[in-house]
């Protein structure tokens, strides 16, 4: 049998799907608004851009392990399939490697540009969603994600603690909303993904409890999303630009839950997962924008 020859380019290519890179920028960016929310002046040029590449690295590492523990799992579904660890294209050697080394960069990088919390905080994140997410409570119960969402919420938390060596009851905040907002993100994913699911054994919820069940806990976090929100309203944290756009975004994303609830369809749900996304970066943007204006 031939063996096709990888060029460089691509090996590389190959390494760097393993840190997820659509979902490693929106985990930086939530960490930046976190930086910038800390300090009522500018955050140092230095801690900035050196805490940024720190908790990109450690965030990469976790999502390396997390597709070298996934691996069989990944081949399963279609969504994932395709992954290098998945189609055998990485060896599990050469993945840990890869994990080990940026994860240690990571490290490195958070201890000079940040401080000791802020490295820490990090690396407990990663062992938190490598190890007891991925590895513990993702395939051993359908409330895997609400469980193991306080690892994926914590990059305001990571920035916040970058720039002041604590971490606050405002940063706590932050941290809240994006643990309440993962489940209704997720299970929009999982219901119209839910065959990948089903093929993969793991237990989901749309394949352990059903659709109606699912959909009617997406209405319900989806309100517990919109509680959350108004409280860095009423902490004293935010103004008046934040807390219009809060109630606004809210009210649309309460709309897609309601609507999937009543009228459910496959493409309805990708729409609702894509909206997520733009709701949570649309969410901090704003927080940003109250902050300063």
């Amino acid at each position: 049998m031939t063996q096709v020859k990888v060029t460089l380019v691509e090996k590389i290519k190959q390494f760097i799907a393993l840190t997820k890179p659509r979902v490693t920028q929106l985990a930086v960016f939530c960490a930046v608004i976190g930086m910038f929310l800390a300090t009522p002046g500018m955050v140092p040029w230095k801690t900035l851009v050196g805490s940024s590449i720190g908790i990109w690295l450690l965030a990469g590492a976790a999502f390396a392990m997390n597709c070298l523990i996934e691996q069989k799992v990944d081949a399963l579904m279609k969504r994932t399939a395709w992954r290098p660890s998945a189609n055998g294209d990485l060896s599990p050697k050469q993945i840990i490697i890869f994990s080990s080394i940026i994860g240690l960069l990571g490290m490195l990088t958070l201890l000079i540009f940040a401080n000791q919390l802020t490295m820490w905080l990090t690396f407990a994140t990663f062992v938190g969603y490598a190890v007891i997410y991925t590895w513990i409570l993702k395939p051993a119960t359908p409330q895997n994600i609400v469980i193991g969402g306080l690892s994926g919420a914590m990059p305001p938390a990571l920035g916040w603690a970058a720039v002041t060596n604590e971490v606050g009851a405002a940063a706590w905040l932050l941290v809240l909303i994006i643990f309440a907002w993962t489940p209704p993100h997720f299970w929009a994913l999982a219901l119209y993904r839910r065959e990948d699911y089903v093929k993969s054994g793991l237990p989901m919820l749309p394949v352990t409890h059903g659709e109606k069940f699912t959909l009617l806990n997406i209405v319900l976090y989806t309100f517990i999303l919109f509680a959350a929100t108004l409280l860095p309203y009423i902490y004293g944290m935010s103004h008046f630009v934040y807390l219009m756009s809060a109630l606004v975004l809210g009210g649309i994303f309460l709309a897609y839950a309601f609507a999937l609830y009543f009228n459910y369809s496959d493409l309805l749900a990708k729409k609702t997962f894509k909206f997520s996304i733009l709701y949570l970066s649309l969410l901090f943007v704003a927080l940003l924008v109250d902050h300063y204006v």
